[in-house]
């Protein structure tokens, strides 16, 4: 579904992807973990065209994509719930849901049965659909992302830091979506500072570092592995 081949993303005269290949098959849960300027979520826009790629190749279904842009990305079947939600916080739950089906406002019956299945995902969002984005707690707008991301029925979902500043409850909630998403058959690639929970959905994973890829395996082998569990885990 997926490939990257020796990646690289600068910033100016800073390097921050240094040549990272990786793969995310069909069906999978994959996720990368790592510490904060890892280069995590640089990573995650270089595979939907919102940064450019240096250098290396970015694979989708096969397809080289390295330089399609981003907007056309969508329609190969890839979407992102960005770090920080990005819910367009004047605009009411319904409307942003609306946005996230954009690529398929040639077809609104589509869209509405698309609204009512993440009403169906996230019952929070349908009591709150007229209500203004920015209003919503941060547990309600990452759901609000996820259902955005989702109303382009991408076949390759990107998330990025999903549990990021919520309480222990909501994120268990947000797992759990993730979990059921992954049994509807949705490939995943997930970016996560919550490393065992992360490690604990997932069928493979990779941990970066600095720009680099520096382990990869099962969610389990890196959830035994000592180097992991000392740097990510809190356990020495």
């Amino acid at each position: 579904m997926l490939k990257l081949d020796s990646v690289k993303v600068s910033y100016g005269a800073i390097e921050a992807v240094k040549g990272v290949s990786l793969e995310v098959r069909k069906g999978e849960v994959v996720t990368i973990i790592g510490a904060n300027g890892a280069g995590k979520s640089t990573l995650l826009k270089s595979i939907v065209g919102l940064e450019p790629v240096k250098a290396g190749k970015v694979f989708i279904d096969g397809k080289d994509c390295t330089h399609v842009p981003s907007h056309k990305r969508v329609g190969l079947g890839v979407a992102m719930s960005p770090e920080g939600r990005g819910v367009f916080a004047d605009q009411t739950v319904r409307e942003n849901l609306m946005l996230g089906a954009y690529s398929r406002k040639n077809d609104p019956r589509a869209t509405e049965e698309a609204i009512e299945r993440e009403f169906k995902r996230f019952p929070r969002l349908r009591e709150r659909q007229n209500q203004l984005s920015g209003t919503l707690s941060g547990g309600e707008q990452q759901m609000l992302a996820i259902a955005r991301a989702l109303m382009s029925e991408p076949r390759l979902l990107l998330l990025d830091e999903p549990s990021l500043g919520l309480a222990p409850l909501i994120i268990k909630d947000i797992f759990e979506a993730i979990r059921q998403l992954r049994h509807s058959g949705l490939t995943i690639l997930l970016v996560e500072q919550m490393a065992k929970q992360a490690l604990g959905v997932a069928d493979r994973a990779y941990v970066l570092e600095t720009g680099l890829i520096t382990l990869e395996g099962s969610g389990k082998e890196l959830l035994d592995d000592p180097k992991v569990k000392a740097a990510y885990l809190g356990a020495h």
